[in-house]
């Protein structure tokens, strides 16, 4: 029984693997869109559905356009690098939802949320971009379905240890140890992992879109001042500290434009 279940680990984390095509690396993920695709636009419906959407106002609008923008560019770069049809399961929509909350998100498969909360902090239009780009990397690499994938194996792991563990007590301590390790060890580090690529990706998708990447820096200095310093150590938590962002985002901007003038951008707004 153990041998199998491990054979079975090791069988489903060399099997499950993609592309990314902005990183050319491959990365865990065992669940395919027709799986997780559904589940999400019904998930979204079901929010919507729950929650007070803003409807025809400018704010509004500018989301919209923003959303259109930026999935247009993520389309032209994909086709332009080999990717043709990797958008074509993907179903783009955009809300601006009435709640203070300072959040946007978007489920896999182009569904975006952005809460009004976090309107003070965009500012502008460009600032909208900044986010847009960077939870559209998230849909765009498959970030979901790679959590769904890292939290399967994590459970897997811990089943594999109750059954190769006999002794109580021993089983005991590696279910404490497990669990703490494999969250601070594995699964934080994972996360932020990906807000670093999205925020890498975005950037680039933004630029594309006609949008100054120098500005998400900028964006990124105002949620600072936002959270009040108030944030848990980075290493505990899911997301880089604003300051590892401020500075990833500086040194990746010059690079951003570089890729848009590829695509004839010149002048970014």
């Amino acid at each position: 029984m153990k041998k199998i279940i491990l054979t079975g680990l090791v069988l489903l984390a060399v099997t499950a693997c993609k592309t990314n095509p902005f990183t050319g690396k491959s990365t865990l993920n065992f669940y395919p869109n027709s799986q997780v695709f559904p589940t999400a636009f019904a998930q979204y419906d079901q929010f919507l559905e729950s929650n007070k959407v803003v409807k025809g106002t400018s704010d509004a609008q500018m989301i919209t356009k923003v959303g259109q923008r930026i999935a247009s560019a993520a389309e032209r770069w994909l086709n332009a690098n080999g990717y043709p049809g990797y958008l074509k399961d993907y179903k783009w929509e955009y809300n601006l939802v009435q709640d203070e909350t300072v959040n946007a998100w978007c489920m896999p498969g182009g569904k975006i949320v952005f809460y009004t909360g976090i309107l003070p902090i965009t500012q502008d239009e460009t600032g909208v971009a900044v986010v847009m780009g960077h939870e559209v990397a998230h849909a765009l690499a498959d970030h979901g379905a790679q959590r769904m994938s890292a939290s399967t194996l994590q459970q897997l792991g811990a089943v594999a240890g109750n059954v190769a563990i006999q002794d109580e007590k021993t089983l005991g301590l590696f279910n404490q140890a497990y669990g703490v390790g494999s969250q601070i060890g594995v699964m934080l580090p994972f996360s932020r992992g990906h807000e670093t690529e999205a925020d890498r990706i975005g950037l680039q998708i933004m630029a594309i879109a006609g949008y100054d990447p120098s500005e998400a820096a900028e964006l990124w200095k105002r949620m600072k001042a936002n959270s009040g310093g108030q944030a848990p150590p980075e290493f505990l938590s899911t997301h880089p500290s604003n300051d590892t962002r401020i500075n990833n985002l500086t040194a990746w901007a010059p690079a951003a434009k570089q890729e848009a003038r590829k695509f004839g951008v010149t002048s970014f707004e």
